[in-house]
């Protein structure tokens, strides 16, 4: 949230974790850019989040470890019915996180040379961004026409 603030054109909508079902029924179609999801999701949660989401949109997410390929398999799968792009990365401190985006792939659609140019990063470069998406072979093999990217 404290990133997301940084930008005025971007609106940001919290959901309590602990009833993701019933605050996502209530949200207009097509209103959010992205959500970020805390917690699990069914089928349900995952069809209200694709009404939810304009066409560009995207969410980020938590998942099943990924050595838990059946847990995963079946979740990707639900996101597959309203994403074109599905990808694991990593968010630090060994938690991966999953992305999933209707429109825009994130390492084919940033532009790095102004993505080293954000002013008040300490950390993040275009090398970062790139590498967050790196997954190593045992993952890629596993996941095999199922990450979307």
């Amino acid at each position: 949230m404290k990133e997301t603030a940084r930008y005025n054109n971007i609106s940001t909508k919290t959901v309590a974790a602990s009833n993701v079902l019933e605050n996502i029924r209530e949200e207009d179609d097509k209103s959010a850019d992205i959500i970020l999801l805390e917690g699990d999701a069914d089928a349900a949660v995952i069809a209200h989040i694709g009404r939810v989401l304009r066409d560009d949109g995207l969410i980020a997410m938590e998942h099943p470890n990924l050595d838990d390929v059946q847990a995963n398999t079946l979740l990707m799968q639900m996101l597959g019915n309203y994403f074109k792009i599905i990808m694991p990365y990593n968010a630090g401190d060994g938690k991966t996180l999953l992305l999933a985006s209707r429109a825009y792939h994130p390492t084919a659609d940033i532009i790095l040379q102004r993505s080293d140019l954000l002013e008040g990063q300490q950390y993040y470069n275009c090398d970062i961004h790139i590498a967050a998406f790196a997954m190593p072979n045992y993952i890629r093999k596993q996941y095999l026409g199922i990450i979307r990217n």
